[in-house]
């Protein structure tokens, strides 16, 4: 944090709370570019806010006070400095719904105080659509006022840049995009006069006091009442089981007619509808979070996201046509089995890969994790520059004894070693289950040949994980 920054937060805590700090805790945001920050002083503690979007902490602020006005839980403000973009919030602690949920111990069967919980929540959501959407000043949302059409766009362009192109996934352009058109038409049919928190999802609604409480509705703006609950029932990584989804959509629906008139009929298939492109754009951001971003906690909640594909495609009947891009997403979920099958189950599958700077460049990461290893070989002796040595490789006896006996490499080899082993014991720690280790020399032919190999060997020799070593240019020697 700019000390700037650090200071005016300390300020406004000071002023709110009338006590010296005590500590200051960064506290990790996931898909935010906001930082965010726990202040203690003896007594008191708050949750500070650097937002560098003013209009974005304007929305924020603002819906916070209307949402407090209609008895809705979300956190108090303590104190705000909008022209510096920060401010001060009631501190909720660390438990968040999500934090209930089953998640790796194998069983997606939910307790019965957890089903209380989400039925809880979406009686809230409809005080949130229905009666605190009534009179919203939609006047402050961002970046949009409401879901049309040009949001829409927006979501599945960003599914189609940042989740299919880096996946590879073929398509034929103007047949995806007459796809998206037909999609847009039928979403468009659903009654978008109601507030939309646009991310409700279990990471924002935190349990304090024994009360769901709920964050981060910046993004909300005026929209069909769908999105919210398909947003809830198929997040990515809750992992729900597809029976609990049903029930829990068929409560909200009973729950719903207290306040408007609802026709199952059409409500439902505009549900799947808006799961669907929900789904999309998930995949958009965790596209762009763990492609390009290399965090691996959206690039691991990918294979997630794909279950939820699937089961679309196998379980819901729409009425459009959308056969371009229901290809890609049948090809997605095509991919998404190869991987689970080529990682195993939870154990760690380290991938070791071979290349040639000089005619492919180092390789991309096609698990999604991002991350991984890429170590450089030219500054190795180049066996490939002896006539005896040309037509062979790194797999090749005359080649290893070659550079085995090279006491360079065989440094090369330990250093490289001892790192990669430090991050496979974390890796395994941590319950991670993917990591790349990537080898490059000029023609990928000799020495990261041969440097992929001993790494192979050493881990072999070590570790009880899956390995698979893959030489890039092996075909073309």
């Amino acid at each position: 944090m700019a000390q700037d920054k650090e200071h005016k937060l300390k300020k406004l805590f000071h002023d709110w709370a009338g006590e010296v700090i005590t500590g200051i805790e960064r506290i990790t945001g996931s898909g935010s570019n906001r930082q965010y920050y726990r202040i203690s002083g003896k007594e008191e503690s708050a949750i500070g806010v650097i937002g560098e979007d003013k209009n974005e902490n304007r929305a924020f602020l603002t819906f916070t006070d209307h949402f407090k006005k209609h008895g809705l839980n979300v956190p108090e403000i303590y104190n705000s400095d909008e022209e510096a973009g920060i401010y001060l919030l009631q501190d909720l602690g660390d438990i968040s719904l999500f934090g209930l949920l089953p998640g790796k111990s194998g069983s997606k069967k939910i307790s019965g105080e957890t089903e209380l919980i989400y039925k809880r929540v979406l009686d809230d959501l409809i005080n949130f659509q229905v009666v605190a959407g009534k009179d919203f000043d939609y006047s402050v949302c961002f970046p949009r006022d409401k879901f049309d059409r040009q949001s829409m766009q927006w979501d599945l362009n960003y599914f189609k840049y940042y989740y299919l192109r880096p996946s590879y996934i073929p398509f034929h352009e103007q047949a995806l995009e007459n796809d998206f058109r037909t999609l847009m038409d039928f979403l468009s049919l659903a009654d978008a006069g109601y507030f939309m928190y646009r991310d409700f999802q279990a990471r924002n609604i935190l349990l304090y006091n024994n009360q769901p409480y709920y964050i981060d509705y910046q993004g909300g703006r005026k929209g069909p009442l769908q999105y919210d609950v398909a947003s809830l029932l198929f997040q990515a990584k809750a992992d729900l089981s597809f029976a609990f989804r049903e029930q829990m959509l068929e409560y909200y629906i009973s729950q719903l007619k207290h306040h408007i008139s609802v026709d199952r009929n059409s409500f439902i298939p505009l549900y799947y509808g808006f799961a669907l492109i929900r789904t999309l754009q998930v995949l958009g951001a965790y596209g762009y979070r763990g492609f390009f971003e290399r965090k691996i906690h959206f690039a691991e909640s990918i294979s997630y996201a794909l279950d939820n594909l699937e089961w679309l495609l196998k379980n819901v009947e729409f009425s459009i046509k959308i056969p371009e891009l229901t290809k890609c997403l049948e090809e997605m979920v095509r991919q998404g089995r190869k991987m689970k099958r080529r990682s195993g189950s939870e154990n760690l599958t380290v991938e070791i890969r071979s290349f040639s700077y000089l005619q492919q460049g180092i390789p991309d990461d096609k698990s999604g994790h991002g991350g991984g290893f890429v170590f450089d070989c030219r500054a190795l002796r180049n066996p490939g520059k002896l006539i005896e040595f040309r037509k062979l490789s790194g797999l090749d006896k005359p080649v290893s004894d070659f550079l085995g006996q090279q006491a360079e490499v065989e440094l090369f080899i330990n250093n490289v070693f001892g790192v990669v082993s430090q991050s496979v014991d974390k890796y395994i720690e941590r319950g991670f289950n993917h990591l790349t280790v990537d080898f490059g020399c000029t023609g990928g032919q000799h020495r990261s040949v041969y440097c992929a190999e001993r790494i192979y060997e050493k881990l072999k020799n070590k570790y009880n994980i899956d390995l698979i070593i893959n030489h890039t240019m092996k075909d073309r020697w």
